[in-house]
C-alpha cells in the first residue's frame, strides 16, 4: 500500500477543481481526478505532476466504478475523496424542460452518491479518510432561476451529514460552500478570458474582495487534514462574508 497521500477529485480540469488538483499535488499527494472535459484534462495532467487524468462521466455509474477501481489498482486505498463536479442551467423554472434539471441532479447529486459508494471500500483502507462535497452558498440563498442548482447544493449539505452519521467514525464527511470565486484565471487556456472584476464587486464582500479557487482549496485542505479530526457533517462558508452580510434598498 502506498504511503503517498492518494487524492481523488471529480471535476478537476477547470475552476475550483482545477486548484484543488494543484494545490494538492504541490503538497506531494497523488491526485486522481475525473472530468469529461478530454482537453481542459489533459491541460491539467500536462502540468500538474503527480496528477493523473480520467476521462468520464460523474453521472455515470459505469465511469466512476472504472474510475475507483483503477485506483485501487494503483494505489490500493484512497484518502481523501473530494466531490467537486457541478454544472448549472440558469433558466426559469416555467422555461426549465425535465432533462435540464435531471442533467443537473444527475451531475451535481447524484454523482456524490457514485464517488461515495464506489470510493468508501477504498477510504476505508485510507488514512485519516474523509469525504468533502463543494457545495455552495445557494444550498442556503437564492438567485432568480437557479432551481436546479440550488436543490441539488442543498441535497448536498443533506448528503454531507446523512454520511458522516453511516460512516463516522471510521470516514468523516464535510462540506465547503464557496460564495462569489472568481474562476476565469483556471479554466482551460482555449476559453480562459480575465473577468472584469470591478471596485463594487469586491466592495460587496465584507473581507472586500472576490474570491479565487486558491481560497477553496486551503479550506478543503483543513477539512480533509487530521487536525480536523473532531469536525464531521460541518458545512465551511467560503463566501468573504457576503452571506452575512444585511442588504438594505438604497
Amino acid at each position: 500500500m502506498s504511503h503517498t497521500r492518494v487524492i481523488a477529485v471529480t471535476g478537476g480540469g477547470q475552476g475550483i477543481g482545477r486548484a484543488l488538483v494543484q494545490h494538492f499535488a504541490g503538497e506531494g499527494a497523488r491526485v486522481y481526478f475525473l472530468d469529461v472535459d478530454e482537453e481542459a484534462g489533459r491541460e491539467v495532467e500536462g502540468e500538474v505532476r503527480r496528477s493523473v487524468f480520467t476521462r468520464g462521466d460523474v453521472s455515470r455509474e459505469s465511469d466512476v466504478y472504472k474510475w475507483m477501481e483503477s485506483i485501487k489498482q494503483k494505489e490500493g486505498k484512497l484518502d481523501t475523496l473530494i466531490h467537486n463536479a457541478g454544472i448549472m442551467i440558469r433558466r426559469s423554472v416555467e422555461e426549465l424542460s425535465l432533462e435540464e434539471w435531471n442533467r443537473v441532479l444527475d451531475i451535481n447529486l447524484t454523482g456524490a452518491f457514485l464517488t461515495a459508494k464506489y470510493g468508501v471500500p477504498l477510504l476505508r483502507k485510507g488514512d485519516h479518510p474523509s469525504i468533502l462535497h463543494i457545495a455552495s452558498t445557494r444550498a442556503l440563498m437564492s438567485e432568480a432561476d437557479t432551481e436546479s442548482y440550488s436543490a441539488t447544493k442543498g441535497g448536498l449539505l443533506a448528503l454531507t451529514h446523512a454520511l458522516a452519521i453511516s460512516l463516522g467514525p471510521a470516514i468523516r464527511v464535510n462540506a465547503v460552500s464557496p460564495g462569489w470565486i472568481d474562476v476565469t484565471p483556471w479554466q482551460k487556456r482555449s476559453v480562459r478570458e480575465p473577468e472584469e472584476l470591478t471596485e463594487q464587486d469586491h466592495r460587496q464582500h465584507p473581507v472586500g474582495r472576490v474570491g479565487n479557487p486558491e481560497d477553496i482549496a486551503k479550506a478543503v485542505r483543513f477539512l480533509t487534514s487530521p487536525d480536523a479530526d473532531f469536525i464531521t457533517g460541518a458545512n465551511l462558508v467560503v463566501d468573504g462574508g457576503m452571506t452575512v452580510k444585511m442588504i438594505y434598498a438604497e
